[in-house]
């Protein structure tokens, strides 16, 4: 399957498109013993659920297959016959297909962005959702707003043939990770890096690298991930922010996040370029 994002909706509706519907932030699925799925027009329309918003996402193609994909909000609260059920994403990590659980992502993002931007922020009039672009406007003062995007930096650093992990108090039982958090106003991505493991660890870094990013709806964050090595310091956690941290050899690694996430690829990535490196006699 292909994805092309889009905001103008066809004229016409399918039985068959994809519908993205969120009770509050938990997503409609069908689950199907230890998998779940997406429902199409037809099965949300006979459970009777009427959408109080819609968004058109975009068209998904399977094999020449074009199929609309479609986002709102069910308001009050539903109970439902089973296999249907209410979940929130992140119950869902690895039981829905990887890209629809992104387009799942999508939707609620833009969702939530549409419930929260229905009243101006600079003068409380009722806004107006934009025609040609994914917006709302103010009639009254003319403020435009846009889906709200926080984009946060992740580094993962090297000393070696160790990674430096470690883990925030919200993470599950014996959780590591790399290091990471939210871009300030005035900030580029590298003067974060220098700042968030600094202020996290107690580090300094250098030789920044560009990994890769990854959407995040938790709740709208975009994720840049980069590998930097180790240059000076000792490991202080910061008081608060961060429970643990230490070096771990790639041979004793910890609990590591799911394989869904881009911290779960960026650890791994890096694991197996140190492993495929010769070792020093």
């Amino acid at each position: 399957m292909m994805f092309s994002p889009a905001v103008l909706a066809p004229e016409r509706c399918a039985s068959s498109d994809w519908c993205f519907l969120f009770q509050g932030t938990d997503l409609l699925i069908c689950e199907e013993e230890e998998w779940a799925r997406i429902p199409r027009r037809s099965e949300a329309e006979s459970l009777g659920l009427t959408p109080s918003c819609s968004h058109y996402l975009g068209q998904l193609d399977q094999q020449g297959c074009y199929e609309g994909c479609y986002a709102g909000a069910v308001p009050g609260k539903t109970d439902l016959p089973a296999p249907w059920a209410w979940r929130g994403l992140r119950s869902l990590f690895g039981r829905l297909d990887d890209l629809l659980f992104g387009l799942a992502g999508r939707a609620t993002q833009v969702v939530q962005w549409d419930l929260t931007h229905q009243h101006c922020g600079r003068c409380g009039d009722v806004t107006e959702l934009g025609s040609s672009e994914r917006s709302r406007t103010c009639p009254s003062c003319g403020l435009v707003s846009y889906p709200r995007l926080a984009p946060a930096i992740m580094a993962l650093v090297r000393r070696e043939r160790s990674l430096l992990l470690a883990r925030s108090p919200h993470f599950p039982e014996g959780m590591f990770s790399a290091l990471a958090g939210f871009v300030e106003p005035g900030e580029s991505l590298e003067e974060t890096l220098h700042r968030e493991v600094r202020e996290e660890v107690g580090v300094e870094i250098a030789n920044l690298r560009y990994f890769g990013s990854q959407s995040w709806p938790f709740p709208h964050s975009l994720m840049i991930a980069f590998v930097a090595d180790y240059l000076s310091g000792d490991i202080v956690p910061q008081p608060g922010e961060i429970e643990a941290a230490e070096w771990f050899g790639i041979d004793r690694l910890p609990r590591l996040p799911h394989r869904i996430s881009i911290a779960r690829r960026l650890i791994d990535a890096n694991v197996a370029e140190i492993a495929a490196m010769p070792v020093s006699a």
